[in-house]
Order: structure tokens, then sequence, then C-alpha cells
């Protein structure tokens, strides 16, 4: 049996290194045919969204920021899209339709929960607040007796002109 490997070896070894591929020509996994690669400077999707068209979210931000005119109350007002929307869910939902009373809480909710989201509110840091921040991080930086001196000799003269 082992004289059966042996001429195999040798037909693998007697292919001349001209008609083997060379390592840039191989195909397999990861390596298609460089006829099938795309090439340079040229998309992968040639057709692909035009540019300027707008996504699905912009497209419908945009509209209910259009204008209408409405009669409210006999006067002529104009309003947005999305005001005129909610105005006639309210009143619905007032008239004592259940489905629209269903709609208004869940937007009530979602719209709650939306303004509850840390960092939504209220961005900028008030004075007091950076005050106190800033007397925190001078308390890591520096050693523990240090910190706590230059802090109280800081915030003293602050806390005494207020």
């Amino acid at each position: 049996m082992d004289h059966s490997a042996e001429p195999a070896e040798a037909a693998v070894e007697a292919v001349p290194e001209a008609t083997r591929p060379a390592e840039a020509d191989r195909v397999g996994y990861g390596r298609p045919p460089e006829t099938t690669r795309f090439k340079k400077g040229q998309s992968g999707n040639p057709k692909g969204r035009p540019k300027g068209v707008l996504n699905v979210a912009t497209l419908f931000t945009k509209t209910l920021r259009e204008k209408v005119v409405v009669n409210e109350n006999g006067r002529r007002k104009t309003v947005t899209k999305l005001e005129a929307a909610l105005k006639q869910l309210v009143n619905k939902a007032a008239s004592g339709d259940l489905r629209a009373c269903g709609q208004l809480v869940e937007l009530a909710r979602e719209s709650e929960a939306q303004q509850n989201l840390p960092g939504a509110g209220h961005p900028a840091i008030g004075e007091f607040d950076q005050e106190v921040i800033n007397g925190i991080m001078q308390r890591f930086q520096g050693p523990e007796g240090e910190g706590r001196e230059q802090t109280q000799t800081q915030e003293s003269p602050e806390v005494d002109s207020q």
C-alpha cells in the first residue's frame, strides 16, 4: 500500500511550476475568479438609490410639517398637517370614539417616554451642577487632603458672593 501512495506524490511533483496557478490566480472561498471581481473605480451597485431621493422617514417628516388652512370657530387658521391630524384625533376621542381614544393614549405614552429619555430634556448643565462636577473632579485628581482644601477655598468665595 505504501507503493501506491508514492506515485501520487510523484505525480504532484511532476507538474511543472509554470502550469500551477499563481497565488493571485487561486480561486476558492473568499477568492472569486478575477473576471467576476469588481473593477477598480466601479460600483458594485451601479443602479442603486439615485442621489437626492429621500428615504421614508425624511419624506414622512417633511409631509407632516407642511402647512394647511383649517376653519376653526369660523376663522381660517394655518397649521401643520401634524397639528391638524392631532386635533382631529383628540376631537374624535372626546366624542367617544374608542379606537381614537386608544390611539391617543398610546401616542401620549410614547411621547412621554420619549421626553423622559436621558439627555433629551436639558442637555445644558446648570451653574450649580457644573460647580459640583468641578469639585468632584478636583477631589479625584489630587491627593485626598489637597483636593479637599482646594475645593473649600474655591467654593467659599463664590458662595459668599451670591
